[in-house]
């Protein structure tokens, strides 16, 4: 791929983004989604191999079902509302099917399965672009229509989503793998409190972000992919080494590293709401 090349496709990553936060019509939301994604999969299948090509299809599918579904849902809800607007997801059926298909774009559980794969099989780099900017448009489209979902789905898919992470990661020696199941868990507190403080969901997968950035760069820096990589990483550069592993203590909420700041509010804000059992089992 040529720097032009790149140039175009990582400013088609951006705009799809932009236009999915700020539009307000579902279509257009729908088409920066789109561009967004048809924009990444020349990224994830750079390394020419079989691999790459594997998560790029597995990617690619993933994202067109939800799309589709993302496309059902608004076209049910514009055909009994007559309006696209975003915040006016008044039917249920649509408000389900549309909830559904922005879990499956960021990879949360129960369509949580194609992160770990695709990111095993692509780059450091893109695993990052993965975990990170691909995750702000369709969490910014829940946070924007999470008045009309029904809490039960969000806490369902949210507690899913901690139990799936948190188990997943436990056998891993890939660190991409233990990233992906660190960014499902995470996701899961971010669903979870989406139904009861939005704007804390927000802050929790921004703190996120911020921390799984680094540990990505650190790792495309040390060139490590698995836990015996790192453990050798230790030799050439302890610095980093030791930055990686506070930053991924920071991610599992350990205090008192940042981490631990969001989950705690998140606890704090479930127990407000008489939701102790559900802030016990996150634990």
């Amino acid at each position: 791929i040529t720097p032009a090349s790149m140039m175009i496709i990582f400013l088609s990553i951006t705009i799809g983004t932009i236009m999915t936060m700020s539009s307000s019509n579902w279509l257009m939301a729908w088409i920066g989604l789109e561009l967004n994604m048809l924009a990444i999969l020349p990224i994830i299948s750079k390394p020419k191999t079989t691999r790459a090509s594997e998560a790029t299809t597995k990617y690619f599918l993933t994202q067109a079902i939800a799309s589709a579904m993302m496309l059902l849902a608004s076209t049910i809800n514009a055909w009994q509302t007559g309006n696209w607007h975003i915040l006016e997801l008044k039917n249920k059926f649509s408000t389900t099917i549309m909830a559904l298909s922005l879990m499956m774009k960021m990879g949360a559980a129960p369509f949580h399965f194609w992160l770990p794969e695709v990111l095993q099989g692509t780059t450091l780099q893109t695993a990052l672009l993965i975990t990170t900017w691909q995750k702000i448009a369709p969490i910014t489209l829940m946070y924007m229509i999470s008045n009309s979902i029904q809490p039960t789905i969000l806490v369902s898919a949210g507690v899913l989503s901690m139990i799936i992470g948190g188990l997943g990661g436990i056998n891993q020696t890939q660190l991409r793998k233990t990233m992906a199941y660190s960014s499902i868990n995470n996701l899961g507190w971010t669903i979870t409190i989406m139904a009861f403080s939005p704007n804390m969901a927000l802050m929790n997968i921004l703190i996120y972000i911020i921390m799984a950035t680094p540990i990505f760069l650190m790792m495309t820096s040390a060139s490590t992919k698995t836990l015996q990589n790192l453990s050798t990483t230790w030799t050439t550069s302890m610095t980093m080494t030791i930055s990686i592993a506070l930053l991924m203590l920071s991610t599992s909420g350990l205090p008192p590293f940042t981490g631990f700041m969001p989950k705690m509010l998140i606890l704090n804000e479930l127990i407000s709401h008489k939701l102790t059992t559900l802030a016990t089992l996150a634990i």
